[in-house]
């Protein structure tokens, strides 16, 4: 799979290491920064990779920062994306399974980097499950569409 990366300063060390993982996985990972050492501010990075996915050269994308709340908020922004914040393999599985999100977000604040693998292993291995998930997913994108509501 086609994976775009990217973390903040605050996750420089989790992000090499989670390229590493995937890579050694057999997956096309391209990493979109940030440099060690470097002081940046998440939402560039959040939508680097945001806008990877969105324009198909990533099936998708994995964003770490402090929380993973920032970074998602900036990555949520970008028409087409469907970012998540992800706190334990539940959410990671669910997040897919019932949302199709594209973007993983994860706090290197809140997991170790081993735990930042796992989840990451569980949000690429999860398809999305379709059906009456479909409509919902679908009713998400509409919102982004018109900001209207999408009930009758």
């Amino acid at each position: 799979m086609k994976i775009a990366l990217a973390s903040d300063h605050a996750a420089v060390d989790e992000r090499l290491a989670l390229a590493a993982h995937l890579r050694a996985a057999g997956h096309d990972v391209t990493d979109h920064g940030c440099a060690p050492g470097e002081s940046v501010d998440y939402p560039d990075y959040g939508a680097r990779v945001a806008r990877a996915v969105a324009g198909g050269q990533a099936e998708r994308g994995i964003l770490i920062c402090g929380t993973g709340i920032g970074i998602c908020m900036a990555a949520g922004k970008v028409h087409g994306i469907r970012a998540a914040t992800v706190h334990d393999a539940f959410t990671a599985e669910m997040c897919r399974r019932h949302n199709d999100a594209n973007v993983m977000c994860m706090g290197a604040r809140v997991h170790a980097a081993a735990a930042i693998q796992r989840l990451a292993d569980i949000f690429v291995a999860t398809p999305f499950d379709g059906g009456r998930h479909a409509t919902r997913v679908a009713k998400i994108m509409a919102l982004e569409e018109n900001g209207a509501s999408v009930t009758s």
